[in-house]
């Protein structure tokens, strides 16, 4: 069977029985999302040791993914892998199509030892649970010697909220992150934060004005029909679309690093304003698009961090300080604080439904196909791009959701499924906990709903609504509105615990009885036709 070689160096091998047999004593396994070229694995080269990356259905099928999103991972390995065989270490790519691929990390992981009689073999620290009981429980039926490694990438370790507020029933990310500034010294004047506040969220809400001129996003034009080719054949099951000869995600460290510094140079100036904005047409706006090269650890938050910082220090006139600690804190505050969650209450969390919702996810979730536009325009993104920024999966995609009683296991699989940067730790706390509160509150302070006024605040969807925004009941009406107060109905019992929703519930209790079974009526005929 003839393997794709695209992106993949002859200094690769390419079949297990080709390796020799008695000159290797170590097998390092890299995983897809462990491309991290300042590794100290890779700081000295020897013909002793084996890496080895596979491209295995255990990894494409475990949920539904973005054909893009698999393309991506694939082609970024073999460009990683092809750059350490250049650079003179020993390395083994497995395609997808090989014919020693056994299709499973473990399986072929077994194979490559028996064959080379590999004394040991290294395992970084998965940032999956899944993986990381997987290869757990490998290391323990083997008979080969396991090393276990850090993956040398987070600022902080898995363990951080035990260690720094012991267990507790939910966590704020406000304490958290003001813990690693203080740790780190980013954006301190000794013990006191730059600027004198810690958070300057409330700035960072603006909306541009119509015809608001906004820079192009730098994307990359790779071929990668090779691949896509390949996965096609195999028959991997996948949504989206690509345009393969002009794939336009980073592959590369160098490119990553060409990424930041066009989004420092030309988008951190407005970052911060516009961040939560949403414009028709606009699928990047001022955002980075580094999560995909971060979450495959192409470049590190440090990295990250201390290049918009050191920006920002040489030009403030230029970069205001909201700008910057909007974005320092998505990296050193949000995306590490997720990732501690996750850690901390896995392997339940994923099974919490706070609400024990159980709708079917819409279909148009996968095709885009509704009248109500903010969702068309989100979904449709996501669609094209396999990217949409954090409002539009928080107060779109995630909000709708919600408000309609969608199970969150289905919620969480198209999550995971359809973004590029979406791998679980940081999707998993992201859509469970703070999208749909299905954790009961031990991420957010409070279920993260709206009705359509939020939508129309920020974006320019509602003005080519079929739906009236401004209409809250009757015919025409915008189905947030109908489906947020059918929401603080249903589960008002539920929501009066919470301090932060008694504003809400006292509204609703005060509306005439009429008005309140009008509005739920018509929210569950709504809800019947989905």
């Amino acid at each position: 069977m003839p393997t794709s070689t695209a992106y993949i160096s002859d200094s690769c091998t390419r079949k297990i029985e080709d390796l020799p047999e008695q000159t290797i004593k170590s097998v390092a396994l890299v995983l897809g999302d462990q491309l991290n070229a300042s590794h100290s694995w890779f700081k000295t080269s020897t013909k002793e040791r084996l890496y080895v990356f596979m491209e295995v259905r255990q990894e494409t099928d475990y949920c539904r993914h973005h054909v893009q999103k698999v393309v991506g991972f694939f082609a970024a390995m073999r460009k990683f892998a092809s750059a350490l065989a250049e650079a003179g270490h020993r390395v083994l790519y497995l395609t997808l199509d090989s014919d020693d691929n056994q299709q499973s990390l473990t399986k072929n992981l077994e194979q490559i030892c028996t064959h080379t009689h590999a004394q040991d073999v290294l395992l970084q620290q998965p940032d999956e649970f899944r993986l990381d009981q997987q290869l757990q429980e490998w290391s323990q039926a083997t008979e080969v010697q396991i090393e276990w490694c850090d993956s040398e990438h987070f600022i902080t370790q898995r363990s951080v909220l035990q260690e720094w507020f012991g267990d507790q029933d939910n966590y704020v990310m406000e304490h958290f992150y003001r813990r690693v500034r203080e740790q780190t010294g980013y954006l301190m004047d000794g013990d006191k934060p730059q600027g004198g506040k810690w958070n300057y969220d409330q700035e960072n809400r603006k909306t541009p004005k119509k015809g608001h001129d906004f820079p192009a996003p730098l994307t990359f034009a790779h071929d990668v029909r090779e691949i896509h080719e390949l996965i096609c054949n195999a028959g991997v099951d996948t949504i989206g679309e690509i345009e393969a000869e002009r794939f336009i995600w980073p592959l590369t460290r160098r490119e990553a690093k060409e990424l930041l510094t066009d989004f420092i140079e030309h988008l951190l100036p407005a970052f911060g304003d516009y961040q939560d904005a949403m414009v028709t047409g606009q699928w990047s706006l001022y955002h980075s698009r580094l999560s995909f090269a971060l979450n495959t650890k192409m470049l590190s938050p440090k990295q990250v961090v201390e290049a918009a910082i050191s920006a920002w220090q040489q030009n403030s006139d230029n970069i205001s300080l909201n700008q910057v600690e909007g974005f320092v804190r998505q990296i050193i505050g949000w995306r590490e604080f997720v990732r501690a969650i996750y850690w901390q209450f896995m392997p339940n969390y994923g099974n919490r439904n706070h609400f024990n919702h159980q709708r079917k996810l819409p279909d148009f979730y996968w095709t885009a196909e509704t009248q109500m536009n903010c969702l068309a325009q989100s979904v449709r993104q996501s669609l094209d791009y396999a990217y949409a920024h954090h409002i539009q999966r928080l107060m779109i995609t995630g909000n709708f959701a919600l408000l309609a009683g969608c199970d969150p296991d289905a919620v969480d699989a198209w999550y995971l499924g359809i973004y590029i940067d979406a791998i679980e730790w940081v999707e998993l706390p992201n859509t469970r906990g703070m999208s749909q509160y299905a954790d009961g509150g031990i991420l957010a302070t409070k279920p993260y709903i709206s009705s359509g006024s939020y939508i129309n605040k920020m974006s320019d969807y509602c003005a080519e609504c079929d739906y009236d925004v401004k209409q809250k009941s009757g015919e025409g009406a915008c189905p947030f509105n109908l489906l947020y107060w059918q929401f603080i109905n249903r589960h008002f019992e539920q929501l009066q615990g919470n301090g932060r929703m008694g504003l809400i519930l006292k509204q609703w209790e005060k509306r005439e009885q009429s008005d309140k079974e009008q509005i739920v009526k018509q929210a569950e005929a709504f809800l019947a036709k989905l």
